[in-house]
């Protein structure tokens, strides 16, 4: 196979958890590029239907659905919908979040429940269910989660403190790992992304607070952008990818690398 032709997703369907905006928005403008039908989910109806407008006029299919992954009961109807509606599921990006900064002995439990719904247990529920019904019947699939360079290492003493939300990316790398190790023999790879630090909606408070800290600490010297993300993602949903799994790779300006 020529390798252009390694990296062709037409024929596929993306699945995008929190893909109406930021790195999710992004990561499906490159798997549509490269021909994948995707279907972005998130919480605000309107933010889906400025991304579906702004992905279909580059010439990318995509549908969307209205999904809040801390709402545990809506996640089996919502896949179910989106196989009865768009088709198989290929690949899974896993990339809806929260956060919250607070230090930790003042951080309210209902926040901390919060962030480990979304990024745990609403993770789990959405992939148990991707796999079930499309995946594992097929024997093929792509399983890509959104960890974070927070999942890698503690936190600077000069940043707002964020425990709940650097435990929970945590849990994402190493369930990265143990899904992969389990279904490594059924045609399933499972990696993760771990982005340092990007200008988006939900860092904005910790840009606001220590962005001069953040590039002191980043060899690159500068944030990331709209174009740093894309091609990894690529990588890691194409069949360029298929001996490729379990693992977690930093796209952070070399910040883990000192």
């Amino acid at each position: 196979m020529a390798l252009k032709e390694l990296f062709d997703l037409h024929g596929k369907v993306a699945l995008i958890t929190g893909g109406s905006r930021g790195l999710g928005l992004q990561m499906a403008q490159a798997l549509g590029e490269y021909g994948a039908t995707v279907v972005l989910t998130a919480r605000k109806q309107n933010e889906l239907d400025e991304a579906k407008a702004h992905l279909e006029g580059l010439g990318i299919q995509a549908h969307v659905f209205s999904n809040d992954l801390g709402q545990f009961e809506t996640i089996d109807p919502t896949v179910e919908k989106i196989l009865a509606e768009v088709g198989q599921i290929d690949i899974l990006v896993n990339n809806a979040g929260a956060t919250w900064g607070a230090p930790t002995l003042e951080h309210p439990p209902e926040a901390w429940l919060k962030v480990m719904n979304v990024n745990v247990n609403g993770l789990f529920l959405i992939t148990q269910s991707v796999l079930k019904r499309s995946m594992v019947p097929r024997g093929k699939g792509r399983i890509i989660n959104i960890a974070s360079v927070a999942g890698l290492q503690g936190n600077d003493p000069r940043m707002s403190p964020t425990l709940a939300y650097n435990t929970s990316k945590g849990a994402v790398v190493n369930f990265t790992r143990a899904l992969a190790a389990e279904f490594a023999g059924r045609g399933i790879t499972v990696n993760s992304i771990c982005p340092g630090y990007f200008p988006t909606k939900m860092t904005q408070g910790t840009l606001a607070y220590g962005e001069q800290a953040i590039l002191e600490h980043t060899p690159m010297g500068r944030l990331g952008t709209d174009a740093d993300l894309g091609g990894l993602a690529l990588l890691l949903a194409s069949d360029a990818s298929a001996y490729i799994t379990g693992q977690n790779i930093a796209v952070d300006g070399g910040i883990t690398s000192v």
